[in-house]
């Protein structure tokens, strides 16, 4: 993965909540004001522009009830900086980039396909998914590959509640994530950065741990087309790029899939990819974690925890050697 030189260090805030998002988007009108207006200068002018690539005007609301069993009492992620600093290569390899072109994204009509070795093949679309089950409201860590995290609310539900529906067979041992693959929405693709189209993988037993969350919304609202709207996998105690986004294919395979960045770099991202202080990166430590939003002149990294602290998937991995399975 590409690496940016980024500032050493984070604070440790005892506050739980976020920025209220009217009082975000009321600043964004003044600061654009003032920047328009040349009393602040080019830094504020590119300012009011994070802010604005930050908003979803008119995005709908998504109602969830919040599970207590996951409400993390950290503060979240800022909104703005959930959304405008992303990894989706299919939109460009800069942090930035998806915000400001993953617009191209038609998240309707849109159906995911449900098949391989299951009793029970399906084609969805995804109002029909969505309401597969109840849609519940968790406070995540979000632990990047790259050495950063966050803090996000997103939206969904269990991902053991589609396997249980589609009836995996007695063959199925894996499970592969595709994205989407379309040139016309995702300039992204043009680039041989990464074998296309993305794909992903679990063993079926990581896909039925109900930390697997088959999400849909964050903050409150529908996914944006940067956080990989309209469905995607989020997996809290594995590397960010684990989780799958704009997902139009779940295949039940026997056999471990290729995926992505294990194929690119098996060396630097192991298939499994849990959250691991004690196993590095070959170009860069895992020990600590900068958590995006919270830089600061005597900001300090925090200790990264096993697994990202979900302890209750270790029995996951009882018996491997998690410095060969990495």
């Amino acid at each position: 993965m590409l690496i940016k030189s980024l500032p050493d260090g984070i604070d440790l805030p005892l506050s739980s909540e976020i920025t209220p998002r009217a009082i975000f988007e009321s600043r964004r009108d003044f600061i654009r004001q003032l920047a328009v207006g040349s009393i602040a200068g080019t830094s504020l002018y590119e300012m009011a522009n994070r802010e604005a690539f930050a908003q979803t005007p008119g995005a709908q609301k998504m109602a969830a009830t919040v599970n207590p069993a996951y409400a993390l009492i950290e503060k979240k992620t800022a909104y703005k900086d959930a959304t405008t600093y992303n990894n989706f290569y299919e939109f460009g390899t800069d942090k930035s980039e998806p915000a400001q072109t993953a617009g191209s994204l038609k998240t309707r009509p849109w159906t995911v396909t449900i098949e391989g070795e299951v009793k029970k093949p399906i084609t969805l679309d995804i109002d029909s998914l969505i309401k597969l089950a109840p849609l519940e409201e968790r406070i995540y860590r979000l632990r990047c590959v790259e050495g950063w995290s966050m803090v996000i609310p997103w939206i969904g539900y269990s991902l053991s509640n589609l396997i249980k529906k589609v009836e995996p067979t007695a063959n199925a041992r894996y499970i592969e994530f595709i994205t989407l693959d379309d040139k016309k929405q995702m300039p992204g693709l043009r680039s041989p950065v990464l074998e296309w189209p993305y794909v992903e993988g679990l063993r079926l037993d990581e896909a039925n741990h109900p930390l697997a969350l088959l999400t849909f919304g964050m903050y409150g609202e529908v996914l944006p087309n940067q956080n990989g709207a309209p469905v995607r996998i989020a997996l809290p105690w594995k590397y960010g790029f684990k989780s799958a986004k704009s997902i139009v294919k779940i295949r039940f395979v026997k056999d471990q899939p290729r995926t992505a960045w294990n194929s690119a770099a098996p060396r630097e991202y192991g298939f499994y990819s849990n959250v691991n202080p004690e196993v590095d990166h070959p170009r860069w430590s895992q020990a600590t974690e900068r958590r995006i939003g919270e830089d600061g002149l005597f900001a300090r990294k925090r200790k990264t925890l096993m697994f990202n602290g979900y302890s209750e998937v270790a029995s996951l991995y009882s018996g491997m050697d998690l410095k060969k399975f990495f």
